[in-house]
């Protein structure tokens, strides 16, 4: 059941599922063996996934069926903006980070944004696939999943590309850049 919170209105469900279904159309090569029905029918029965696409509409995520899960039957969607989403820039890694600062402190986190919107943050792995789709984050970049160790010692870490390549790299977790977002995926 969803929190009244997490319910958009009906006009807002169907203008959703036709920039989806136009973004699907437009982008065969990400979901070629896929149908945009099955898709809209998973969709349908999942208005607080309805919900979390919208949040990621709403922030400039782009967001497009990007594979499926056989296993799981679930399509897998992913924020497809060519540089990452504006609504979700300038923002440091964690709730923890954030606390951190002294000064200058950022109005929000990636880890909290991520749980408010119900999706999950790229990893590193989930990144680089992405970038066999197409070339994004050329002028951004986008902070993805740090694994514990290195989040223990104050650190985070964000990939882009440039120069034909996908990187990785490091900044202390609280640091934060008008170009450095963050990219969701969500399962439904």
């Amino acid at each position: 059941m969803t929190k009244p919170d997490q319910e958009i209105s009906l006009e807002q469900h169907e203008e959703l599922l036709t920039i989806l279904k136009e973004r699907f159309e437009k982008n065969m090569e990400r979901h070629e063996t896929l149908e945009w029905l099955n898709v809209q029918t998973k969709l349908e029965g999942n208005p607080k996934k309805m919900w979390s696409l919208y949040e990621m509409e709403s922030t400039g995520g782009e967001p497009d069926v990007v594979g499926y899960d056989k296993k799981t039957d679930e399509y897998i969607f992913v924020d497809c903006s060519k540089e990452s989403p504006k609504g979700r820039r300038s923002v440091c890694y964690d709730r923890e980070a954030l606390e951190s600062r002294k000064k200058h402190k950022p109005e929000n986190s990636v880890m909290d944004m991520i749980e408010a919107m119900g999706i999950e943050l790229l990893t590193e792995e989930q990144y680089r696939e992405l970038q066999k789709l197409g070339n994004f984050d050329m002028k951004t970049s986008s902070w993805v999943k740090t694994p514990e160790n290195i989040r223990t010692l104050g650190g985070a870490i964000f990939c882009d590309r440039r120069y034909d390549m996908v990187f990785m790299y490091h900044n202390g977790a609280d640091s934060y850049y008008g170009s450095r977002g963050f990219r969701g995926l969500l399962r439904v």
